[in-house]
């Protein structure tokens, strides 16, 4: 620290002259009796003053008087400031390379540490003084000693400073795998910062390409990590193995760097050379879950583009996540869902159970809508094993595990039932699959009006029966009229009509515009003469509730 503007007067004459680099008053000083040994209050003399300013001549005359005067020259030039600073050091420092010279002649101390564990050379290939380095390097530098508090050698500092010149000087007398207290090598550093020149030089001279660092990471795993494309494509081309696991925690790769943030090119470099093991294989785990982890749609798009799993491999041991979908519904949004969610539910992901939940346990019907607008709900008898979904129209069939447990969530929700309840029927499914007592001992009054319209309420088991005539005693439910009477056949007739094109097709198609019957009685077969049921907002369910009314209705079906 330069303590000189504030004590200027500390410095003495001799000092300042040999700052200001005058060789004249110096030696005109030096023999009116000045003294050679006067130090400030960094504890500099007039050789550290010369030596910063880069003059040879005034060093010279300090010197010729120290040794002159005392005999102990020796000790003179290798005195230090308070930091610990040789005159050597600060020459070095500074790049004054005659200055370095007559010093070295003098016997300066060339490997003196300072406080903070630096050395002449190592300042050298800090500032970039490609000569001084040359100098110092052939005078007998030690090169491999580690600096500093993070034991960074002068490789890995001339890396970090991309003075490119300077370490293709250095890897002919450094060791190469020299590496710091983190176990990083100068190879990994130039990875890091993106010194694709300095990279390249390590590569060509034989330094490993693969070493690890003391957290298993590798160097292709931190430069995909900051986006250095050029090395990226270096350290591939030279045999960087993107299929080595770089994480102590989970099997994280090079290629779930990329996609966490989204690094577009060299995720599109990697996915061509990684094993697709990662994307279903036991104990992986698919980059899909970072991308989605860290918001970056734009990963997702191109990792599902590219074929990889919407559904993944169930992560539950290994992060607690079940899927990326789970994830993706997990994480807050200011819409109703994020631009992941959209991007798995298109390309075909499952839902599972808890999935259904953020569908049905709310009055907001965004997430329900994206979901409609790519699954369709085929009829319940199609179904009899769990395949892939078939796709019609560019959406994916619902599964009939999806259907069951998609139905004992509803069915758990009834309070959120006139916001989700049209929907899905509009969308196709089947009402009587709602018939629960459950659902009509709990629904709102509207809410069970407009389910009843879409069946045969005349036909209702005689338990479902019992619990309208409870609701209906106890004034919890106001039927329609014409509930009381047997259905017109005309009903009857939209019902046999929409279990012989199928719900989906009746409500999602222009089917009905096709049969031969008169235009107005289009709205009517496709049951949009039924008024939806208005939402009344009860208290949101917590939880602790949510779990355990999916347990008490987990077997509905």
């Amino acid at each position: 620290m330069d303590f000189t503007e504030c004590y200027g007067d500390t410095v003495s004459s001799l000092a300042a002259a040999a700052r200001s680099s005058c060789g004249r008053r110096v030696r005109r000083l030096i023999r009116s009796g000045c003294s050679v040994e006067s130090r400030d209050n960094r504890g500099w003399s007039p050789l550290h003053e010369a030596a910063a300013a880069g003059s040879r001549d005034c060093v010279r005359e300090i010197l010729t008087a120290a040794g002159a005067s005392s005999g102990e020259s020796y000790d003179y030039v290798n005195s230090l400031t308070h930091e610990g600073e040789s005159a050597c050091y600060l020459a070095a420092q500074r790049g004054h390379l005659p200055v370095v010279r007559l010093l070295l002649k003098a016997h300066s101390d060339i490997n003196q540490l300072t406080n903070d564990l630096s050395c002449p050379l190592y300042a050298a290939v800090d500032n970039g003084h490609r000569e001084v380095v040359e100098l110092l390097v052939s005078r007998g530098a030690e090169v491999n000693r580690a600096h500093t508090a993070s034991c960074w050698t002068c490789l890995h500092q001339a890396v970090y400073k991309g003075h490119s010149e300077i370490v293709r000087l250095l890897v002919d007398v450094c060791d190469l795998e020299s590496v710091d207290d983190h176990q990083i090598s100068p190879l990994f550093l130039a990875a890091q910062y993106g010194q694709k020149e300095c990279l390249e030089i390590l590569v060509n001279a034989g330094a490993d390409v693969n070493t690890c660092s003391a957290d298993l990471a590798t160097p292709l795993l931190i430069a995909s990590q900051e986006g250095h494309e050029a090395c990226v494509a270096l350290l591939l081309d030279h045999g960087a193995d993107p299929n080595t696991a770089c994480s102590q925690d989970w099997p994280q790769l090079p290629i779930h760097a990329a996609a966490e943030f989204s690094h577009i090119g060299i995720l599109r470099r990697l996915i061509a050379v990684t094993d697709r093991a990662c994307d279903r294989g036991a104990a992986m785990v698919s980059p899909l879950y970072v991308a989605v982890q860290s918001d970056r749609s734009e990963s997702v798009q191109l990792l599902l583009e590219e074929g990889f799993s919407p559904d993944a491999q169930d992560c539950t041991q290994t992060l607690d996540l079940r899927s990326p979908l789970s994830l993706a519904l997990c994480r807050p949004a200011r819409k109703p869902y994020s631009e992941s969610t959209k991007l798995l539910v298109a390309a075909g992901a499952r839902l599972r159970e808890e999935d259904w939940f953020h569908v049905f346990s709310t009055d907001q019907t965004g997430l329900l809508q994206l979901l409609l607008r790519y699954k369709w709900i085929p009829p319940p008898h199609t179904l009899t094993s769990d395949p892939p979904g078939a796709a019609r129209h560019g959406r994916t069939a619902v599964t009939l595990r999806e259907l069951r447990e998609m139905i004992c969530v509803a069915l758990s929700q009834p309070q959120f039932a006139a916001s989700w309840l049209p929907l899905l029927l509009q969308a196709g499914l089947e009402p009587t699959l709602l018939l629960h007592p459950h659902m009509l001992e709990q629904a709102d009054g509207d809410v069970l009006n407009y389910l009843l319209e879409f069946v045969n309420w005349w036909t209702l088991p005689p338990a479902l029966k019992l619990i309208l005539d409870r609701r209906r005693s106890d004034k919890t439910w106001e039927q329609c009229p014409h509930f009381d009477s047997a259905p017109r056949l005309s009903h009857l007739c939209r019902l046999q009509l929409r279990d012989w094109l199928g719900p989906d097709r009746l409500m999602r198609t222009d089917a009905v515009r096709q049969l031969p019957v008169p235009s107005p009685l289009h709205h009517f077969l496709t049951f949009r003469d039924i008024p939806e049921a208005s939402y009344t907002h009860p208290r949101p369910p917590t939880v602790t509730e949510r779990q355990q009314s999916t347990h008490q209705h987990r077997h509905v079906l």
